[in-house]
C-alpha cells in the first residue's frame, strides 16, 4: 500500500493496477489501508466480517502486486543480466519460467528477465475480468484460488530474490523498513489463508519477524 513506501519508491516496474474508485474492492482496499495504518499487521490481514472471502483474497492479491511492483522498481539498476545471470534466491533455489501458454517448458533466464516475465503475466491475470471479476454481483471462476495461489507464489519469489541477492542495496537506498513490512503483512496473509501457501516452508526463515 502506497503509505508504506518513501519517496524513493515512487519508481515502479509496471504501471500500477488500481482498483476502480467507487467499486466495493475498493472500499474493501480502503479498509485494509486504514487498518495497516493502525501498525497491526495481523489484523490487517483478516477478513472483514460479512465480506467474501474471494474478492478479500482478490483485493490483497492486486496490492501485493503494486507492493512489489513498487519494491523492485528501487533496484531494478542493481538487478541486471550481468549481477543476476540466474533467477535464484540463494544456491538452493533457482526459478526457471514457465506460464503454460506462452512459454510451456521452463527455461532458464536471468532475474531480470523472469521477473519481467513474472510480472507480465501477472497483470495479465490481473486485468482479466473472467478471473479477477471488479463489478459488483459478477462471479469469480471456479478456479480462482488455484490462479491466486500461484500468483502469490509466483510473488514471493521476487521477494526471496530481493532479500537473498539486492538486500545491500535495499539498505543503501534506506528502503529495508519497507521492505521487511511488506514482506511481513504478505507472510501473515499467506498464514491466515491455508488455501493459498507458499513453496517452501523454509521461505518464513527469509525473514525474522
Amino acid at each position: 500500500m502506497s503509505f508504506l513506501f518513501g519517496s524513493r519508491s515512487s519508481k515502479t516496474f509496471k504501471p500500477k493496477k488500481n482498483i476502480p474508485e467507487g467499486s466495493h474492492q475498493y472500499e474493501l482496499l480502503k479498509h485494509a489501508e486504514a487498518t495497516l495504518g493502525s501498525g497491526n499487521l495481523r489484523q490487517a490481514v483478516m477478513l472483514p466480517e460479512g465480506e467474501d472471502l474471494n474478492e478479500w483474497i482478490a483485493v490483497n492479491t492486486v496490492d501485493f502486486f503494486n507492493q512489489i511492483n513498487m519494491l523492485y522498481g528501487t533496484i531494478t539498476e542493481f538487478c541486471t543480466e550481468a549481477s543476476c545471470p540466474v533467477m535464484s534466491a540463494g544456491p538452493r533455489y533457482e526459478y526457471h519460467w514457465a506460464d503454460g501458454t506462452n512459454i510451456k517448458k521452463p527455461i532458464k533466464c536471468s532475474a531480470p528477465k523472469y521477473i519481467d516475465y513474472l510480472m507480465t503475466w501477472v497483470q495479465d491475470q490481473l486485468d482479466d475480468e473472467t478471473l479477477f471479476p471488479s463489478k459488483i454481483g459478477v462471479p469469480f471462476p471456479k478456479n480462482f484460488m488455484s490462479v491466486a495461489k500461484t500468483i502469490l507464489k509466483r510473488l514471493f519469489r521476487v521477494y526471496a530474490h530481493i532479500y537473498h541477492q539486492h538486500f545491500d542495496s535495499v539498505m543503501r537506498l534506506q528502503e529495508e523498513a519497507h521492505l521487511n513490512t511488506s514482506f511481513k503483512h504478505f507472510i501473515f496473509f499467506v498464514q491466515v489463508y491455508s488455501s493459498i501457501v507458499m513453496e517452501h516452508s523454509s521461505a518464513l526463515t527469509l525473514f525474522t519477524m
